[in-house]
């Protein structure tokens, strides 16, 4: 009898935790969790209801062989919706709990062996046939595969943040964290302009209504809106698509684009974009390094964008703050923090160039995700970096690995039993975070688990 290791309590774990399950195998599965509630992650822990997903309902779920329709569960649970509805995020955590409790009830029925260990994973040691797992609470695991599904890592600050203004307790790294603080600033700032920072601004204008917001990035660029309905498939996806592959780089990419939406003025844009979602990582795949670099350098701003829109609702919101004059947005660079509380925000403008000071009393840092694994303090990572085991994307973008999740090691060699999903692999993939690829991929990675486990037992039998 085997032991399969999940690491990562967030929906990546749950996912392939909850695949693993529904599989014929005697393998015992161990969960390892982490403190925080299972299956909720950063993403889904929120309990702002003005926090949305940025997904309609009827996209979202938690496994490829799903058990229940998100939407089904969201009426169920008395939530009057449609399925093409923006549900808050809080309500797919309530599902993602209940879809792992009805896998692991069928699991006990079925006699199919689990662990849940609500505490996190400190190191990873190879041994023969496996790996020894040792957890915050002193037990070692020893297992044949380990799946890496830690998600989002905790944010560094900013270069340009001075050691006073982290000290200050007024640069806050941690937005979802704001309803820990009592005192009402008069000036908040939010680094970013993404779908962090909306989030983050929505609960400021609520918890705070009388605070000026702000918000400032390098572009000033707020995410684009999803229609109200979903948008008709883009006429010629199937051929656009097929050109895009053939593409020798990112700006004939973006040239293609621009040619189809040109051809096609009265076609919404955002269903080409949508159609794309399918090649994305082939697309991603096709490029160089020195291509990768050039699209995170110049185009990067513009696709997280167009392709991370914002639900109405949020976008309504944020277009009501502007104009009642709470919400400025600034297209400005960060050149610096400093202050003991208030702090002192150098930013330049990037139409003038003009350098500009603006005090705050609060400053969030809603950056986004942080994938840099070589300057990660995640005790796991660092310590599976430091002794080979799996190397740092070259451009800071998650780990090395095989586009099905195999770890690379410090060697360039696929390292035996060690995987990954989710934000992880986005060097490899690129497009991996959203459930509906987290879902395919666990789905994927549960099968190859268990082939890979049957394989190593008929090697076995052979040899004796």
């Amino acid at each position: 009898m085997g032991h399969i290791a999940v690491i990562g309590g967030g929906a990546a774990g749950a996912a392939v935790f909850g695949a693993l399950l529904r599989r014929d195998d005697d393998a015992v599965v161990h969960w390892i969790t982490g403190r925080a509630t299972a299956g909720r992650g950063v993403a889904y822990a929120t309990n702002d209801d003005s926090h949305l997903l940025n997904v309609r309902a009827s996209s979202m779920g938690l496994y490829a062989d799903q058990d229940e329709d998100f939407a089904q569960h969201a009426l169920r649970g008395g939530t009057n919706i449609r399925s093409t509805d923006f549900l808050p995020r809080r309500i797919f955590g309530d599902f993602i709990e209940a879809q792992v409790r009805k896998r692991m009830e069928a699991a006990e029925q079925s006699g199919r062996r689990y662990k849940v260990h609500a505490t996190e994973a400190m190191r990873i040691d190879p041994q023969v046939g496996g790996y020894d797992v040792l957890l915050a609470d002193g037990t070692a695991l020893h297992v044949e595969a380990i799946v890496l599904a830690i998600g989002a890592l905790a944010p560094r600050p900013l270069r340009t943040v001075s050691a006073d203004a982290l000290a200050s307790g007024a640069y806050e790294l941690d937005p979802w964290s704001l309803s820990q603080r009592s005192r009402a600033p008069r000036r908040l700032i939010v680094i970013g302009t993404g779908l962090t920072a909306v989030d983050t601004l929505l609960s400021a204008s609520t918890r705070w209504p009388d605070a000026e917001l702000m918000a400032v990035s390098r572009h000033g660029l707020l995410p684009f809106v999803h229609p109200v309905l979903p948008a008709s498939p883009f006429p010629r996806q199937a051929s656009i698509n097929a050109s895009l592959l053939a593409c020798g780089g990112t700006a004939p990419m973006l040239r293609e684009i621009r040619n189809a939406l040109r051809d096609t003025p009265d076609v919404d844009w955002r269903s080409l974009i949508d159609g794309m979602r399918p090649i994305n990582a082939s697309l991603w795949r096709g490029l160089t390094q020195s291509q990768r670099r050039q699209f995170l350098r110049h185009a990067r701003w513009i696709w997280e964008a167009s392709r991370h829109r914002v639900a109405p609702g949020s976008a309504d919101t944020i277009q009501q703050l502007r104009d009642e004059g709470r919400l400025q947005v600034h297209a400005a660079r960060v050149l610096g923090v400093d202050g003991h509380g208030p702090l002192d925000v150098t930013v330049r403008a990037r139409s003038s160039q003009v350098l500009t000071t603006l005090q705050a009393d609060l400053v969030v840092q809603a950056t986004g995700l942080d994938t840099a694994v070589a300057f990660t303090e995640h005790a796991l990572l660092s310590q599976l970096i430091q002794d080979g085991l799996a190397m740092a994307d070259p451009l800071q973008l998650g780990i090395s690995a095989c586009p099905d999740g195999r770890l690379i090691n410090k060697h360039g060699d696929v390292q035996p039993g060690l995987y990954a999903i989710g934000s992880l692999l986005r060097g490899n993939l690129w497009e991996c975070t959203a459930m509906p690829e987290i879902r395919a991929a666990a789905h994927a990675l549960a099968a190859t688990l268990i082939e890979d486990r049957a394989q190593t037992d008929v090697s076995s039998t052979a040899m004796a």
